[in-house]
């Protein structure tokens, strides 16, 4: 029997391996290219995000105390928000540092055991408010009625009264402002505030003389705009002299 010969064409397979071979080659390198591509995005990204994180430790170095005018340019005053309308969480500002921080009580923060606050409620930067004046020897206590602003913010209020409280046998006044932001922004003085729109000045009232429970705070009523105004530039007066106490000669 006469054996046939077989032949196996291998070029053509060389061929498609080399085809094969280059198509890999191609592959890898653009892998390797969005590889390089994909790891200068992560660092642009980290650098990014870098930056955000160095812009929040800025504002977190911000004193709010110092570093604002009690008085706006347009006249208004200046309200830094330490604890927003509607919420119970009890912050304050820290006189030492210039930050808002959590008030604690036996190592837990202190939520007043009452309705949330019928107002934005925080404090005019570059005031002190003495014994004397009214106060207890911090910043001027302000609540300016209106939508509620994130602690930390500032409303750029319109004193309209002040409220006469004694706390503990102390006197504890508060300023009562209105905010652009409100429709309430039309009144000008607390008495306006009574007679066009009844019952916002007794929930004031009736909140702040029992937030802290019954019998802890009493009320001696409204001073109008201009006792309220002459009880800020005083508050103004003495943080001048304060700080220009603290410089040194």
């Amino acid at each position: 029997m006469r054996r046939k010969n077989v032949h196996f064409n291998v070029e053509p397979f060389g061929h498609k391996m080399k085809a094969i071979n280059h198509r890999y080659i191609l592959l890898f390198s653009y892998s390797l290219f969005f590889l390089l591509l994909s790891c200068g995005n992560t660092e642009s990204d980290e650098i990014e995000k870098a930056d955000k994180a160095s812009s929040k430790d800025e504002k977190g170095n911000t004193n709010f105390l110092e570093d604002y005018e009690a008085i706006g340019a347009n006249g208004t005053v200046n309200a830094i928000i330490e604890i927003p309308s509607g919420t119970v969480e009890k912050w304050e500002l820290n006189k030492t540092n210039g930050q808002i921080e959590p008030e604690h009580v036996n190592n837990a923060l202190r939520i007043i055991n009452y309705l949330g606050y019928p107002g934005n409620y925080g404090m005019v930067p570059k005031t002190i408010l003495s014994k004397e004046l009214g106060g207890d020897g911090d910043p001027l206590d302000i609540i300016v009625l209106g939508p509620p602003v994130d602690r930390g913010g500032i409303i750029e209020c319109k004193v309209i009264g002040i409220l006469y409280l004694m706390d503990n046998q102390e006197q504890d006044d508060k300023l009562v402002a209105v905010s652009p932001n409100s429709m309430l922004y039309e009144v000008d003085d607390v008495s306006e505030l009574e007679a066009k729109y009844n019952g916002i000045s007794e929930i004031l009232e009736i909140w702040f003389t029992n937030y802290k429970g019954p019998g802890k705070i009493t009320s001696n009523g409204f001073g109008n705009k201009i006792s309220a105004l002459e009880v800020l530039a005083a508050a103004i007066k003495q943080y001048e002299l304060s700080d220009a106490a603290t410089i040194p000669k």
